[in-house]
């Protein structure tokens, strides 16, 4: 629970550090997300459409070689206005800025000749002629011409005429809308004879990558169509355009000033921006669109490729230097991209980013952070990390198919960011979570449980029940013999170094064996196995530890007796019980709310410590409980009856420990064992006098360490021979202290 509440905790921070630059929109999220959109018009451009209403007359090459370099006489270009007006075009549009008058018209070229008789000649002659200006003023005013404007920061010329109306609908379009500070025109002249003016400007992204075109500008008060736009206008035949705003009739907006809906132009309502901007769907360019003016002027054109159509007239020759980029293209005309415009508005290919695009997007962002970040706590890495790339996958998917089949622009990389910030922020978290455990749980039982169980435990901390379980655990308990005597006259440093010396190679011997120490209690131990985690074959593995620590006295007695020879002090030679038993255990977290230790409690731990009492009574050091005996009958075993030991009402098999698995096959024990169960048949069967012998026989013949026993079974053999047996004897004998 602590490390669920830890980990929503730290996710928590997470999304309040990932989630906002959805709402912030940075440039590297824009970067991101055009990316992105570029990436879905190169997988699915626009098909081009070879009735496409639009069609660019190009400064090209040819034209160049032909009719020599750029700029050209006014007077070619009238004639090439003538020419297209007569193929009938619905429109032609030129986006080129005609601010100053043409330098080869020969008004403009006499003042430059240096012999004044001859200057002042040419000017007398040319007094009565019109320039070439005026007839590209006269050509333009015969015909649906559409010249373009500059919209500038300063200043530069006067305000040309206005061409065209607007008509609000709603808000007031002006301030949502580019604002600039000045207009760049046509000489008066053109301005005059031209049926519409439109803006060339464009507002590329970071990038310089024009992915969005300005439908509709300001200056001053004053509202500018973008060329395209203007160039639709002039082929229908219209006189004004509607631009419709936030809070329009049929726009919902509550009362907030959201910006420009859509600009309606004859029969066509184009949905924009909130600035009034409008996202074509490019395509490659393609040759079809294309004419040269070369070809135009003399003639080579058939009127099917212009007639109806909206005709832009611009640079297309390299040289010429007007190049744009597009999402699909690095390096394309300018004026290829005004036709690209009409024929994305004439199809209705245009590209939408609604205004519900971005709360959307972080809306998603959050349910995509949430959902990886619980499928990453209840699942593996690498399954969680599969299934965040299938829902990354899913986004792009989904999102490319909105933009294929509805042109909707939903932005698929901030959403799948967002899972990859959760997944890393809960990789993170999760494994700072395991870090912390690990160190917690080997904090924790480092010092009493084995090295190996600590390793498990750490790598799998879910397999650990703090909270108190019934688990089945061998238990061991040990004491020292007559501690009290064995530590009379020692200085506190003495008893400490001794109490040190004593229960690390116990407690080594224990923790080797897979045990865990409970508790040390003075001189006392406490064991068990089979928790915190599964131990397999657990009172075995009691066993060993048992007989393991019986060694490791018998080393220490040698150190201790040694240490004492070098100064010739006497020493007394410590003796230990083992008791142990194997049973149902309480174990957990026992004590109180401000200290607690892991620990058990049951009738388990209290037989291993009266058992242990036995070994003090029989003068022998293991006593183990028949489920010890019969979970590990290979050992070397000697039974020693029923006893009922202090606090207990009912009895209790018990055996000795003489020895491992490999004793137990020895000849040696093989023929103590058989001696010692038939002196207990013989105590069994009330034949105390025989039992008695068979004691003092075994006295004489068992290892010396054993003698001790015997002869307290001689004696109580004795003892019961005095008397008649009890009529109602069942063998049990009834300890009455511990």
């Amino acid at each position: 629970m602590r490390k669920g509440r830890t980990y929503l905790l730290l996710m928590a921070a997470g999304a309040a550090a990932v989630l906002p630059w959805g709402v912030v929109q940075p440039h590297w999220l824009e970067g991101a997300r055009n990316f992105v959109f570029d990436s879905f018009q190169r997988a699915a451009p626009r098909a081009y459409d070879p009735e496409a209403p639009a069609r660019v007359v190009g400064i090209d090459e040819p034209s160049l070689k032909a009719f020599g370099q750029w700029p050209w006489p006014r007077s070619r270009l009238a004639e090439l206005n003538a020419r297209l007006r007569e193929l009938g075009a619905a429109a032609i549009a030129y986006d080129f800025l005609f601010a100053e008058p043409d330098r080869t018209s020969l008004e403009n070229v006499a003042p430059t000749i240096a012999d004044a008789v001859a200057r002042r000649e040419l000017t007398r002659i040319l007094a009565h002629t019109r320039g070439n200006d005026a007839y590209f003023a006269q050509s333009l005013a015969q015909s649906p011409a559409v010249l373009g404007v500059t919209l500038a920061a300063a200043s530069a010329t006067s305000a040309p005429p206005q061409k065209a109306g607007f008509a609000a609908a709603g808000d007031d379009p002006a301030p949502f809308v580019p604002a600039f500070a000045a207009i760049v025109a046509p000489l008066p002249g053109l301005a005059e004879a031209a049926q519409g003016l439109g803006a060339t400007n464009w507002l590329p992204d970071h990038d310089q990558i024009v992915r969005r075109a300005p439908l509709l500008a300001r200056v001053a008060d004053r509202l500018v169509p973008a060329l395209a736009l203007e160039a639709l206008r002039v082929a229908q035949g219209e006189s004004t355009f509607v631009v419709r705003s936030s809070n329009a009739s049929g726009e919902t907006a509550f009362g907030s000033k959201t910006g420009v809906n859509a600009v309606k132009c004859g029969a066509f309502e184009i949905a924009t921006g909130a600035s009034g901007d409008i996202r074509p769907r490019y395509r490659h360019h393609v040759p079809e669109r294309d004419i040269s003016a070369a070809a135009v002027l003399r003639g080579e054109v058939e009127r099917k490729e212009i007639e109806g159509r909206i005709v832009f007239v611009g640079a297309v020759a390299a040289g010429l230097g007007d190049i744009r980029a597009t999402p699909l293209e690095a390096a394309i005309p300018g004026v290829d991209v005004h036709a690209q415009i009409i024929e994305s508005i004439a199809s209705g290919a245009l590209l939408s980013r609604p205004d519900w695009a971005a709360g959307a997007e972080v809306f998603a962002a959050a349910a995509v952070f949430a959902v990886a970040a619980g499928l990453l706590y209840v699942a593996q890495p690498l399954l969680s990390g599969a299934l965040g790339l299938a829902a990354a996958a899913a986004l792009f998917a989904g999102s490319f198919y909105l933009f294929e089949r509805q042109g909707l622009l939903l932005d698929p990389a901030f959403p799948s960011l967002a899972g990859l910030g959760a997944y890393l922020v809960g990789a993170v978290a999760l494994w700072r979570i395991e870090q912390t455990s690990k160190r917690q749980i080997r904090r924790a039982f480092g010092k009493f449980v084995a090295p190996a169980v600590v390793d498990r435990l750490a790598e799998n901390p879910e397999r650990l029940v703090l909270g108190g379980e019934t688990r089945e655990l061998t238990v061991l308990f040990s004491d020292l013999r007559d501690f009290s005597t064995l530590s009379e006259g020692m200085s506190a440093q003495e008893l400490t170094r001794f109490m040190n010396g004593y229960l690390t190679p116990m407690t080594d011997a224990i923790l080797e064996c897979e045990g865990t120490v409970d508790k040390y209690m003075g001189d006392a131990i406490l064991a068990f196995w089979n928790a915190p985690l599964d131990v397999p074959d657990h009172p075995r593995k009691a066993l060993k530890a048992a007989l393991a620590m019986r060694e490791a006295l018998a080393v220490f007695n040698a150190a201790r007796a040694q240490e004492a020879r070098a100064p010739g002090q006497a020493h007394r030679i410590a003796a230990m019980g083992l008791g142990l038993h194997c049973g149902p255990c309480s174990v957990g977290n026992m004590g109180s709310a401000r200290r607690f230790d892991y620990s058990i409690l049951g009738d388990t731990a209290n037989l291993a410590s009266r058992l242990e009492g036995v070994c003090k009574l029989l003068k022998i050091e293991i006593v183990a409980s028949q489920a010890v005996r019969s979970a590990t009958p290979d050992f070397a075993w000697l039974d020693l009856g029923r006893v009922i030991v202090a606090g207990r009402s009912t009895p209790t098999a018990i055996a000795a420990l003489a020895g491992d698995a490999a004793y137990a096959r020895s000849p040696e024990f093989s023929g103590w064992r058989d001696r010692h169960t038939a002196m207990a048949a013989d105590y069994e069967r009330a034949q105390f006098a025989d039992a008695a012998r068979a004691a003092a026989e075994l006295l004489e013949s068992a290892p010396p360490p054993w003698r001790a026993l015997y002869l307290v079974l001689e004696a109580r053999f004795r003892d019961l021979s005095g008397a008649p047996p009890p009529k109602d004897w069942d063998g049990v004998w009834s300890l009455s202290s511990k």
